[in-house]
């Protein structure tokens, strides 16, 4: 599993962040980055549960990838 940032779409509310820090990381400005797209596997559940709560829409997990 991947996860992409569409970097216009956050708009800082940290919610992502907030569901699982461990794969979403906000960065100096207060917008979400992913160091390590790839999610390991013990991650995946709180992954796509973090890009779910986006309001935004700002981020897109690709199964499988």
């Amino acid at each position: 599993m991947r996860v992409e940032v569409l970097k216009g779409k956050c708009c800082g509310y940290t919610l992502c962040n907030e569901v699982c820090p461990e794969v979403y990381r906000i960065d100096d400005d207060g917008f979400v980055v992913v160091p390590n797209p790839e999610v390991p596997s013990d991650l995946e559940g709180g992954a796509r549960e973090g890009a779910a709560i986006c309001p935004e829409g700002a981020l897109v997990v690709h199964e499988g990838a």
